[in-house]
C-alpha cells in the first residue's frame, strides 16, 4: 500500500477514480492491484481532538489515558479533551447533537485536522461527524489500525495490516459514493451494469482474498518452523502482555539481542526468535510477540493469526506486567481474555512483574501459586534484577512439563513406537537380546497424556525408568 505523509497510514476512507480531464486534487491515494484510487476524505494532520464518553455500560467503557497514550505514539498532538456521559450510544453521532456541535466548535477554534473517539463508531457515525465537524472522524479501531501502519516493518506485519486496514474500509466503501450507489430508471437516467460502487467492493474482496492466500503461504512457513523446533525437543517461551509492559525490553535483555523497544504502546508488531540458555544443557526458544489491549479489534485478531499463533504453540507463557501501572488489575484481566479467544488459555503461564525499578521498597522475588510451584516472579527488565531468579522458575516449569523416560517397546507395541517417532521425542534407541527395544525419551507432558488417553493407558506399561 502506498500513503502520502498527510493520511498517516489511515486507509479508512472513500475511493474515486482518477478522472484525466479534471484538475489533480490534493488527497492520499492509495494503489490497489492496477487501478488508482483517491480518498474523498478531508485531508490529514498532526493537531487532534479527543472525544472520550464515559459509560454505564462495561462493554463501552474505555480508558482516557490509555486512549491519550494512542493518540501520542501515532505521533498527534492533542488540543483539547472533549468529555462527557450517556446512558447509550446516539443513533445518529454517538453523541448528542448537542455535544457534536461542541465538537465542532472546538475544532474551528483550534483549527483541528482530526477528531478521535475511544469508542468504535459505525459508518454512518464517522460520515454524519465529519460532515458536521468538517473534518476527518476516526473512531479506536482506526486509530490503532494506524499505529500498527506505522510500525509494521516486515513483509508480513505490512500484510497483516492491510488485510486488517481493508477489512475495516470494506463496511465504509458506500461513504462519497452515494450518488453513484444504485441504478436509476427512466430515459436517459439508466445506470451501466455495474456501479462503481459495486466496483470497488469486486476490487476490494480480491484484494483481501490475495493477501489472504499470501498470509496462508506464511503461515504454513511458520508451522515448518515450529515443527523444526519441535523436532530439536526445545522447548518454545513466548512473551505474551498488555502493550508497553516491557516485553521487547526484557527480551533484549535476556537475549542480548537488540529488537526495537520504546516506551510506547505497540513498539513490537513483528514476532522475533533468539534461542537461549538457561542452563547449562537446557536450551529455550524464547519468542517476543504482538502487545494486547482491552477490546482489541476483531479486524486485526483476524490478520494477525498466524502472529498469535505462536502463543498457542508455545509449551510455557511469561505473561509480562507492568506493576507500575494502576490499571494493572485491569490489564491482566484483558490479556486473559485475549488468551481465551485465541486459544492459549490451558497453556502455563508465569507471570512477570516487571518494572519494579519505578516502585518503591518493592525487591526481586519468586512467588509460589497455590499448587507451591513458583509461578510468580518480580523483576525488572531495564536493569536486569531478577532476571536469574526468571530463569530459574522458567527452568522449573519447563522441568516439571517434560518428563525424561525410558520405555521398553516388544515387537506388538511397534504402534506405539511409531508414534514416539512422529512426535520427535525419541532420543536414543537401543536393540536388546530378545528383540525388545529400549528407548529413551524426552516428551512434554501434554503429549504423554495425550498417548496415555489413546493407548488406553498400555503405553505406561511400558515405563521401565523416570
Amino acid at each position: 500500500m502506498v500513503f502520502d505523509n498527510c493520511c498517516s497510514g489511515v486507509v479508512d476512507c472513500h475511493l474515486f477514480y482518477i478522472n484525466p480531464q479534471l484538475p489533480p486534487l490534493p488527497h492520499c491515494f492509495i494503489l490497489l492491484r492496477e487501478n488508482l484510487f483517491l480518498f474523498d476524505r478531508h485531508a490529514g494532520g498532526e493537531n487532534a481532538i479527543l472525544v472520550h464518553i464515559d459509560f454505564p455500560d462495561a462493554r463501552n467503557k474505555e480508558d482516557k489515558d490509555e486512549f491519550i497514550e494512542l493518540a501520542i505514539s501515532a505521533g498527534l498532538s492533542v488540543k483539547e479533551i472533549v468529555g462527557g456521559s450517556r446512558a447509550s450510544p446516539h443513533a445518529r453521532y454517538f453523541i448528542g447533537t448537542g455535544k457534536a456541535d461542541e465538537i465542532a466548535q472546538i475544532v474551528k477554534y483550534h483549527e483541528a485536522d482530526v477528531v478521535l473517539f475511544n469508542h468504535r463508531l459505525s459508518p454512518a457515525q464517522e460520515r454524519n461527524l465529519e460532515s458536521l465537524v468538517e473534518c476527518r472522524v476516526i473512531d479506536r479501531t482506526g486509530l490503532i489500525l494506524d499505529i500498527f501502519a506505522q510500525r509494521a516493518k516486515t513483509h508480513e506485519g505490512k500484510l497483516q495490516v492491510e488485510l486488517a486496514q481493508l477489512n475495516h474500509l470494506s463496511t465504509r466503501l458506500i461513504r462519497g459514493w452515494t450518488h453513484l450507489e444504485r441504478q436509476k430508471g427512466g430515459i436517459g437516467l439508466r445506470g451501466p451494469g455495474e456501479t462503481q460502487l459495486e466496483t470497488d467492493r469486486r476490487l476490494l474482496r480480491e484484494r483481501i482474498k490475495n493477501i489472504q492466500k499470501r498470509l496462508e503461504k506464511v503461515e504454513k512457513q511458520r508451522e515448518q518452523s515450529r515443527r523444526s523446533r519441535k523436532r530439536g525437543n526445545t522447548p518454545t517461551v513466548a512473551l505474551v502482555g498488555y502493550t508497553n509492559a516491557g516485553k521487547s525490553t526484557l527480551f533484549n535483555y535476556v537475549t542480548e539481542a537488540k529488537v526495537y523497544a520504546a516506551d510506547q504502546l505497540f513498539a513490537t508488531l513483528d514476532p522475533t526468535h533468539r534461542k537461549i540458555q538457561l542452563v547449562p544443557g537446557q536450551d529455550v526458544i524464547l519468542s517476543d510477540t504482538v502487545g494486547f489491549i482491552r477490546h482489541l479489534p476483531h479486524d486485526l485478531v483476524a490478520a494477525f493469526k498466524a502472529t498469535l499463533q505462536e502463543s498457542r504453540q508455545a509449551d510455557l507463557l511469561l505473561h509480562i506486567i507492568d506493576a507500575s501501572d494502576e490499571r494493572r488489575e485491569d490489564n491482566i484481566d484483558q490479556v486473559y481474555q485475549v488468551l481465551e479467544s485465541i486459544g492459549s488459555a490451558d497453556i502455563k503461564t508465569i507471570e512477570v512483574f516487571n518494572k519494579i525499578d519505578n516502585m518503591q521498597q518493592v525487591s526481586a522475588k519468586v512467588e509460589p501459586g497455590v499448587d507451591g510451584v513458583p509461578d510468580r516472579v518480580w523483576c525488572s527488565a531495564k536493569t536486569g534484577e531478577g532476571l536469574e531468579l526468571l530463569k530459574q522458575t522458567i527452568s522449573h516449569q519447563l522441568d516439571i512439563q517434560w518428563l525424561h523416560l525410558k520405555l521398553k517397546i516388544l515387537p506388538q507395541h511397534l504402534g506405539i513406537r511409531s508414534e514416539l517417532y512422529n512426535l520427535n521425542v525419541i532420543e536414543t534407541e537401543t536393540t536388546q537380546e530378545d528383540a525388545s527395544l529400549l528407548l529413551d525419551i524426552n516428551i512434554n507432558i501434554d503429549d504423554w497424556r495425550r498417548l496415555c488417553r489413546q493407548t488406553n493407558n498400555e503405553i505406561e506399561s511400558l515405563v521401565i525408568h523416570k
